[in-house]
């Protein structure tokens, strides 16, 4: 036991706690007895048999006494005093339970054991009468894979059978019997299974009967009851139906079918085989919420109704007992119609009965009869009903009884129209075929028929007593609410069409007051939204069915629906059922007056009537009486006995007890627990009172049920009566009352829930840390609370008045009940304010738990925390009760302010939450230079302030309004100042008093209306510090109403002294919206913004940065016609770099732009793809137009380089075509030659004069024409085609502004003017501005994007000191990560210049004339990134300054082709060369690859066809044959090869295997992007052939060209490289200029030479 147990079991006297009482049952003066030979144990639970008892202690041991024949030891069946079960020694038990002869007890890991009497299986065990030890049984469940053991809550034990209730709130089952509730044919069930009928249902409880079982189950939620079925799922019969007679109508909507089957007598007693149905499962159907509703209605309209029968379809059965009375000749099946109504008129039932009786039954044996009814109603033949086997009058007898007891009815009777008693019914029946053929008398005819005819006689009592009175019980009983069931056949009353009209006739307004069920009050606490269903035998109406049949699976009793039954219990044969509102309701057998009412037996449940004045709380069944725990006044349990009295005069004779009896004994042991009934005895577990602490727990559990009992009472008799009223005045009236309704409702539920709680919490081991109210105190305060609110907001709206006149009949006549439940004695309390204090009631209910926590805290150490825990709930509860209280005196307050204030003005500002918190009505407050006459009055309400004037008005919610004492300095001492979003003024007050009261009073009220928690208590965390002042920051919602740019636009978002500031969304009327960053009220930073197009019926949409209200910065603006521009932004202007994309691809003209824009028009260099007309134009803009220089190309390889001037080429150009036919001249339009030119053909010729014409369609020529191989030199050749580019926009005037942008990131207003730490501070900003964007964003971002950013937040430290290769290397690493990320100004730099640069030479711009163009804005961009490199690292030497190395270069190796040692350069000092190439082109080139080496490809196209024939030409040769042709000299040939390790000879038929590893490294050329990545690959190859050579050689040597040459010629070949050209041409232009003259210049200029020389090869 750990130390807090053992403070609270010292506390609360636990040894005085579990005492063990027992007495003799059916004795008039008892005697309660300590159970001998027990010690001082404490026990938490006891279970009774016929002749034996188990005990559980508070250490979890159980104890055996009583006769125990399954023992082995001889003095152990009979032991003096209780046993210890050894067996279940370290187990610890949680429960125990007992059969008549056998035991249960389950473990705290679920575990089943069980022993004794085992002869029907009970306790799981095969072929063994006795289990003389507590056994483990494996339940398991088989739908699971792997099958999985099921854990066990609670077990219940009949007389053969045992069920077991799981974690999983299933139902488990084995023994012997249909109360099993299996769907099975052989018994006994020594295998636990489920009740698959069940399964699915979350079932709270189970009991067990001596041949019949209860469970209690949770009701479905309401979404889960399905809606109800037209048909009949098993018979397709109409469910509701209507017969339309003359006179009358008759509606019914009654479909019933029976589960189960009359079983004869032998059967019931024998163990023989019961067939069931074909093996499927049996499923009832339940009666939908709307029925329910329906027949209330019709109860309210003066119609009677009697409940129905829920009886299921069963299959046919065939039942072949031989009865030793009678001689049988064959067995019957009865089909009978299980649809209401059963014959549709007289005519057919006549035919039906007639063709009953004449059907020739003895004769035929295995005959089935059927019964045909009007085709309508039936679409197929309803299954069999047994009744048993007899001659043909008592067969038809059979068929009435069964009718009568099998087939419910709800009738609909005029009230006038009184009972019809069974006889008539039963003479209705037996018309002229069958005279004096029906003996009512005998139901049944079995072997125990003769016995006492005391069976029969129950049957008769329960069909003839009750069934025939149902009508008027309905009436009589209408109060409490008890549904009959009614066993008539087809019995149908007849009602006028205008009665049915008027039931037809839906009310106007119908509340229904259902509490809404909270899933977490029914989660933390016991439900009360509960069912009981019951199987088993019938024979004296125990299962509550209104009928005597047994049911082989659950079926719901129906009439208990919504009694909210708690507990259950069954005894012998009969069954008790306790509720929620402490009533119990009792039904089976009552021979001796075991139900606690009238000494009839009853097949429906009834109110029990025990004590009238004080509610039950928990209750025991034995096998012929009952025992009662009820309330007392002084909250001491008072025990009731109902049943079998043994009087000794009499000899012994069992008599009953007429009424239950208080034993008055049992009262004086102390407080009882719970009770456990038996066969002959009785045992009570009580505890002592030990300082208070159990007087004061029962004193909780009593109050508290009594309380619930009274909020019932409220809500039917009050409540329920005032929503049904007329006229109750307004919608809002009226919905809060409901709301007021729906709460008490909820609340009600949930002390309902609680008493029930306290209940259970009574019967266990009463730790006080496990009281609900400490455990989930939240949920009742808040569930206080929201009453409170309601019922606050509706006295607010004048509820109360408005409720006087439409109420006041009804209060009239119920004055006294009033009276009597809000507990106002005095006469002269006005009705309103009677029914006021009993709204209010509830409130007074939390000053009672605080006292009782009190007490029970004053039980336990102070320093315990039992103590501590109980002291802060009581005073949690009590500080809740007084802010409540508060709460209905604001509402008073502000209900009187109301009622004074001007009518018109009270309808607009009157609403159910506002509370008046103070007003300047008495001039203490007025507006600074207001005018002589003006009136102002300001009215302080919790949400707002209002300034009232004469007849207008204006709100200023609370939640955006900011005051502030003026400085005395400013004159004006005693004012505030009010700042509002659109309004600033003074108030002035009359005093320095007045002002700090309405300071504190504005400032509070600011505060309580931004926290959202005025209907909160201070007893939540944090909020009990009140603060001196509302936060100047703040989150709002506001409507402007003046600003003319913002008028009628509604902001939600974060405040800053009345302006909008931080983030938000502004929304205006005419659907115009932003979502993003404000600041000092205009929108700044990032945000999105949506413009609806009217026109288009789409929104223009905008993401990106703001300033100023403005957009600017960066941004995405999409148009609604389908435009979408992205780049920069100024002053609402596209100003910048940017690229719009106009139309799609599909429309009429799709198009693109990437450039450079000023207020709002293209203008400097851009470009433009016209995806129409398949053109491309690079060059300079203007005022929306191309105007100077620039490049058109075309899809169909025109080439234009000119000046453009109104957006057409105009001046001079040159025009190329695809097959290099060259016009140099002038242009006056597009495409159109217009004045002096040049005309040069593909062969060299040329025209020199003047050109007129377009392009493509023939040209007018005035010239002459040359020829120039007529000239004598070359020199005089036109050299056109090293002019292109000249009239092309230069490659540093290209992209301006994407530059300017990036040094305007870095804060320089001009390239390389600015200081370097603000650039710096500026790149951090970027950085983390937009880290934290991303964060709010969707896309999340990868984890190596967030390293990257988070190491690029350091900033490199490169000042002072020498610069060395390896901070040279450190600036390489950050440059390579910050242009990994657009976040980081370069690589946003990178990025778009990567895109400028794709959409230039993609696609159109693919033209081989572009390539120098390509590569000059490569070099550009190289240029112009190094010095924004240089600014940002001021250290870094400039373009082509060489870096000392640090540590001197590894051991001189030899030159190839020279003598002289090797250095990385040919500069005067060994050291690292600085380029802006060697620094960039590795970040840069590899995202500009693709168009680029496209271009060369594209350029290099004819030379490469040339080169790449002889490749595939050369390639068909041996190894040894072309370095033969080649000239290789022999010595270098090699002559083994190791292939695997094998050594192998190079013979003549060998081919591509001499100097494979340098073939294979020069491949790897064409998976490099950069220059010096390129001249590695083939100073690598070099290496590789003199690695090979040196092989071969088995010497040192120095190779010479001549024989290097043709060796590295083979490589090249063997290689095969598609674009060797490209890549020689690409090396060529991008490689540093200073590698030209060294070791790497000589091996490019030997693979530019193979190149060529491959060209030139001719094979012999």
């Amino acid at each position: 036991m750990d130390s807090q147990e053992r403070s609270s079991a010292e506390a609360e006297g636990a040894k005085e706690r579990g005492l063990v009482h027992v007495w003799q049952a059916g004795f008039c003066s008892i005697n309660p007895e300590r159970l001998p030979g027990w010690g001082g144990k404490t026990v938490l639970q006891a279970a009774l048999g016929v002749s034996h008892g188990v005990l559980l202690t508070e250490g979890g041991e159980v104890y055996s006494f009583g006769n125990l024949p399954w023992r082995t030891e001889p003095g152990e069946i009979c032991p003096r005093s209780p046993l210890l079960e050894n067996a279940l020694v370290g187990q610890h038990v949680i429960t125990v339970a007992t059969g008549s002869f056998h035991s249960g007890a389950v473990t705290e890991n679920g575990m089943v054991y069980m022993w004794g009497q085992n002869s029907a299986g009970q306790c799981a065990v095969a072929n063994q009468h006795y289990v003389p030890e507590p056994t483990p049984i494996s339940i398991s469940d088989s739908e699971t894979s792997p099958l999985l053991s099921v854990r066990i809550l609670q077990l219940a034990c009949g007389e053969e059978h045992t069920l077991a209730l799981s974690i999983s709130r299933e139902i488990w089952a084995w023994g012997t019997g249909c109360q099993l509730g299996l769907i099975t044919t052989t018994f006994p069930v020594t295998k636990p299974q489920k009740v698959e009928h069940l399964a699915g249902r979350v079932v709270l409880q189970v009991a067990c009967g001596n041949s019949h079982s209860l469970a209690l189950v949770q009701c479905l939620p309401s979404q889960d009851v399905k809606p109800v079925p037209e048909r009949c799922n098993h018979c397709s019969q109409l469910l509701i139906t209507m017969t339309d007679k003359e006179d009358h109508v008759i509606i019914s909507d009654s479909h019933c079918c029976p589960l189960g089957v009359a079983l004869s007598d032998a059967q019931a007693e024998s163990h023989d085989t019961i067939t069931p149905s074909t093996g499927e499962s049996l499923e009832s159907k339940h009666l939908s919420e709307s029925q329910g509703e329906e027949k209330k209605t019709l109860r309210e309209n003066g119609l009677s109704v009697a409940s129905e029968v829920d009886v299921e379809n069963i299959q046919p059965v065939n039942v072949e007992t031989t009865h030793p009375e009678q001689e049988i000749t064959g067995t019957t099946g009865i089909s009978i119609l299980g649809n209401v109504p059963l014959f549709p008129d007289n005519h057919v039932e006549k035919e039906c009965l007639q063709k009953l009786s004449d059907d020739p039954l003895q004769g035929h044996p295995e005959t089935s009869v059927d019964v045909e009814v009007a085709q309508p109603l039936i679409e197929e033949p309803n299954p069999i009903l047994l009744s048993p086997p007899t001659t043909s009058t008592s067969a038809l007898n059979s068929f009435v009884v069964s009718c009568a007891s099998a087939v419910g009815v709800r009738v609909a009777a005029t009230c006038e129209a009184g009972a019809l008693s069974l006889k008539k019914v039963m003479n209705f029946y037996s018309v002229a075929p069958c005279e004096g053929g029906l003996q009512s008398g005998h139901v049944s005819a079995g072997p125990e028929g003769p016995k006492d005819g005391r069976e029969d006689q129950v049957k008769l009592e329960s069909m003839q007593g009750k069934k025939s009175s149902s009508l008027v019980d309905v009436r009589e009983e209408g109060s409490e609410g008890v549904s009959r069931r009614l066993s008539l056949p087809g019995l149908l009353s007849q009602v006028s069409p205008r009665l049915l009209r008027k039931a037809a006739r839906a009310k106007t307004r119908t509340v229904v007051l259902t509490p809404t069920y909270s899933g977490e009050a029914d989660a933390l606490l016991p439900s009360l939204r509960t069912e009981v269903w019951t199987w088993g035998k019938g024979k004296e109406g125990q299962l509550g069915h209104g009928d005597v049949l047994p049911r082989l699976q659950p079926l719901c009793v129906k009439c208990l629906d919504g009694k909210e039954v708690i507990q259950l219990a069954a005894g012998g044969h009969h069954s008790l059922a306790l509720t929620a509102k402490s009533q119990v309701y009792s039904w089976g057998s009552n021979t001796f007056g075991q139900l606690g009412h009238s000494d009839s037996p009853t097949t429906v449940p009834r109110l029990a009537k025990v004590c009238n004045e004080n509610g039950i709380w928990s209750i025991a069944a034995g096998q012929d009486y009952s025992l009662f725990l009820v309330d007392t006044d002084d909250f001491q349990p008072g025990l009731y006995y109902s049943g079998r009295q043994e009087s000794v005069e009499s000899d012994n004779l069992s008599s009953c007890t007429k009424t239950a009896t208080l034993l008055v004994s049992c009262s004086k042991l102390g407080y009882i627990s719970s009770v456990t009934a038996g066969k002959d005895s009785c045992l009570a577990l009580v505890d002592k009172n030990i300082m208070g602490y159990i007087a004061s727990l029962h004193e909780l559990a009593t109050t508290e049920r009594r309380f619930y009992s009274k909020l019932s009472d409220i809500k039917s008799q009050i409540l329920r009566p005032l929503l049904g009223l007329e006229n109750l005045g307004t919608t809002t009236t009226v919905q809060l009352l409901q709301e007021v309704a729906s709460r008490f409702s909820k609340l009600c539920y949930l002390i309902g829930q609680h008493g029930a709680s306290l209940s259970s919490f009574l019967h266990g081991s009463k730790e006080a840390r496990s009281l609900a109210i400490l455990k989930h105190a939240s949920l009742f305060l808040d569930s206080y609370t929201e009453y409170c609110t309601s019922i606050t907001n509706f006295v607010v709206m004048g509820g109360f008045q408005l409720l006087a006149k439409p109420a006041i009949d009804f209060l009239n006549k119920n004055q006294e009940l009033l009276q009597d439940l809000s507990e106002v004695n005095d006469e002269n309390v006005q009705l309103m304010e009677v029914l006021n204090t009993l709204f209010f009631l509830p409130i007074r209910r939390l000053h009672n738990y605080a006292r009782v926590l009190l007490k029970l805290a004053t039980c336990f150490e102070v320093t315990s925390p039992e103590y501590q825990k109980l002291q802060d709930s009581s005073s949690c509860y009590e500080t809740l009760a007084l802010h409540l209280g508060r709460k209905r005196k604001e509402a008073e307050y502000t209900l009187g302010f109301w009622k004074t204030f001007p009518g018109k003005m009270t309808d607009s500002l009157r609403k159910p939450e506002r509370r008046l918190i103070c007003e300047s009505s008495n001039r203490a407050l007025s507006l600074q230079h207001a005018g002589r006459f003006s009136v102002n009055w300001f009215i302080l309400f919790n949400d707002s302030l209002v300034h009232a004037q004469f007849s207008t008005h204006h709100i200023f919610p609370l939640s955006t309004l900011w005051v502030e004492p003026i400085s005395e300095e400013v004159g004006s001492v005693n004012g505030l100042k009010i700042t509002t979003p659109e309004e600033q003024f003074i108030l002035v007050s009359s005093t320095p008093q007045e002002k700090t009261k309405w300071l504190r009073a504005i400032s509070q009220a600011v505060d309580q209306a931004l926290r959202g928690m005025s209907d909160f208590p201070p007893y939540a965390s944090g909020s009990s510090v009140q603060r001196q002042e509302p936060p100047i920051s703040r989150s709002a919602r506001y409507t402007f109403y003046k600003d003319p740019r913002l008028k009628d636009a509604v902001y939600d978002g974060r405040w800053l002294s009345g302006k909008p500031h931080g983030r938000g969304t502004l929304k205006w009327t005419d659907g115009k919206m932003y979502n993003g960053m404000f600041r000092n009220g205009l929108e700044d930073g990032y945000g999105e913004y949506k413009v609806p197009n009217k026109v288009l019926n789409k929104d223009d949409h905008y993401v990106g940065y703001w300033k100023e209200g403005k957009m600017c910065g960066q941004g995405i603006y999409s148009y609604a016609n389908g435009e979408v521009y992205e780049g920069c932004f100024h002053d609402n202007m596209r100003h910048g770099h940017g690229l719009l994309r106009s139309g799609k691809l599909t429309s009429s003209s799709p198009s693109m732009f990437i450039g450079q824009w000023v207020m709002d028009k293209k203008s400097g260099y851009g470009v433009f793809d016209d995806i129409t007309r398949g053109e491309k134009y690079m060059g300079m803009w203007h005022d929306d137009m191309c105007q100077g220089n620039g490049v058109v190309v075309t899809q169909f390889g025109l080439y234009y380089e000119g000046t453009f001037n109104f957006n057409k080429m105009m001046g001079t150009g040159i025009l190329l075509s695809e097959d290099d036919t060259v016009y140099e001249g002038e242009f006056s339009d597009d495409w159109t030659l217009n004045g002096k030119g040049t005309l040069t053909m593909p062969n060299g010729d040329y025209i020199e004069g003047l050109f007129n014409g377009e392009w493509g369609s023939g040209i007018k020529i005035t010239g002459t024409y040359f020829k120039p191989s007529l000239y004598e030199s070359e020199k005089d050749r036109p050299k056109v085609l090293r002019k292109l580019g000249n009239l092309a926009v230069p490659a540093d005037e290209k992209w301006k502004a994407v530059f300017e942008e990036c040094w305007h990131q870095l804060g320089c207003e001009s390239p390389g003017q600015g200081e370097v730490w603000k650039a710096w501070d500026n790149i951090a900003v970027a950085l983390t501005t937009h880290r934290r964007q991303h964060r709010d964003s969707p896309e999340i971002l990868s984890r190596s994007h967030t390293q990257t950013l988070e190491s690029l937040e350091f900033i490199p430290q490169h000042v002072g000191g020498a610069f060395t290769v390896e901070k040279y290397d450190e600036i390489k690493k950050y440059l390579i990560k910050a242009c990994d990320t657009p976040l980081h100004p370069l690589g946003r730099l990178i990025e778009t210049l990567v895109a400028v640069y794709r959409m230039t030479y993609v696609g159109v711009g693919a033209n081989r004339r572009l390539l120098q163009e390509a590569v000059k804005e490569i070099q550009s961009y190289l240029k112009r990134i190094f010095q924004l490199v240089r600014f940002l690292f001021p250290d870094l030497p400039e373009e082509g300054s060489t870096i000392p190395l640090s540590v001197p270069l590894p051991q001189e190796r030899k030159s190839f082709c020279t003598g002289k040692s090797d250095s990385r350069s040919e500069s005067p000092e060994p050291g690292y060369v600085v380029t802006s190439s060697g620094l960039l082109l590795p970040v840069l080139l590899p995202r500009l690859y693709p168009p680029l080496f496209m271009l060369y490809a594209l350029e290099n196209d004819r030379e490469e066809d040339i080169y790449w024939e002889c490749v595939l030409r050369l390639n068909k040769q041996p190894d040894t044959a072309l370095l033969s042709f080649l000239g290789v000299q022999r010595k270098f040939w090699p002559v083994t090869l190791s292939v695997f390790g094998d050594n192998k000879k190079v013979l003549p038929t060998t081919k591509d295997a001499c100097f494979a590893s340098a073939v294979e490294c020069l491949q790897q050329i064409s998976t490099t992007f950069t220059p010096s990545d390129k001249l590695k690959v083939i100073q690598q190859t070099f290496e590789e052939i003199s690695q090979n050579v040196l092989a071969t050689l088995q010497e040192d040597f120095l190779w010479s060209m001549d024989d290097l040459f043709p060796v590295f010629l083979y490589v090249v070949l063997r290689a095969r490289i598609r674009n060797l050209g490209s890549e020689v041409h690409l090396i060529e232009d991008l490689m540093d200029p200073y590698l030209q003259h060294g070791e790497q210049g000589i091996m490019f200029t030997t693979l530019k030479a193979c190149y060529y020389q491959i060209q030139r090869e001719k094979l012999n």
